[in-house]
């Protein structure tokens, strides 16, 4: 009985590290070939809403993305049995991720009438987001996110001043040009400002008096400064953050709770206390 359920525990820990770590040459072929699958199946989302193309090889397409969503469930049923609580992976936001962008095929094939869920399998992509995070790369993504965080409050504080700003240039702008220039309401006039603020600029409203084009003018250089702002914000903070965390983060998952984030020289998982390398 003990052989078997070591047996069990080995089996669990070496598929829990080709599947949840990148720092092995075995995990890094799993993510580059799961990486590969998931742009296959954005390539035939694209194309199937080609008409023409579907018309041709509607055939080869269904096939590919059978096999395409056959192995994701394989995957996803592969990273269940991995973990000793699977709910931690099922429940969580990437699992959630996993479930939805397979399911879609299989209920077209189950209730017809479903088919158009089908283009639910475009969150695919949001998964390289966690294959991105298993790499190399993942130290720089955690301090990016921890300045996007820091921000929160000057970014909240810039965007209600903007709507502010866009407001009162918005009403101003009606008063000034009037309905002859498609100034019809001042709704209108605040989506003007924001997409002359924003350097957009659809053309579909032009200011014609010679006050409004003037307010124009002072709007669009503004826009060139307005959109700095969040940038230098959160790249106040990046540069912040990465002088005072030098900690290395490497892409350890905690084969209890699915934790990642944990630091080289960690032993125990920071969310559960469990055991990280338990081969």
């Amino acid at each position: 009985m003990k052989d078997n359920n070591a047996t069990v525990k080995n089996w669990r820990s070496r598929l829990h590290e080709i599947i949840y770590e990148a720092d092995t040459p075995v995990g890094k072929w799993f993510d580059i070939t799961l990486f590969i699958l998931i742009l296959a199946s954005i390539l035939l989302v694209i194309l199937e809403s080609v008409a023409s193309f579907d018309r041709e090889h509607h055939q080869l397409l269904y096939i590919s993305e059978w096999v395409i969503t056959i192995l994701f469930s394989v995957e996803y049923i592969a990273r269940c049995l991995s973990l000793k609580k699977p709910h931690r992976y099922i429940f969580s936001f990437y699992g959630i991720i996993d479930l939805l962008s397979t399911i879609p095929l299989y209920l077209s094939f189950l209730f017809p009438g479903s088919h158009a869920l089908i283009v639910i399998r475009a969150i695919r992509l949001l998964r390289i987001f966690r294959i991105l995070k298993m790499i190399k790369f993942i130290g720089e993504a955690s301090k990016l996110k921890d300045a996007l965080w820091e921000s929160r409050t000057k970014i909240s504080v810039f965007i209600f001043t903007m709507m502010i700003l866009s407001v009162i240039i918005g009403t101003v702008m009606y008063l000034v040009e009037g309905s002859a220039a498609g100034f019809t309401s001042i709704p209108k006039g605040i989506y003007w400002t924001i997409v002359t603020m924003t350097t957009v600029g659809f053309g579909d409203m032009v200011p014609l008096t010679a006050l409004g084009q003037t307010i124009s003018v002072i709007v669009m250089v503004m826009g060139y400064g307005i959109i700095a702002v969040p940038t230098g914000i959160v790249s106040a903070q990046f540069s912040r953050q990465s002088k005072l965390n030098n900690i290395h983060i490497n892409t350890q998952a905690c084969p209890n709770c699915n934790a990642h984030n944990h630091n080289d020289k960690a032993e125990y998982c920071y969310n559960c206390g469990n055991l990280l390398n338990e081969a």
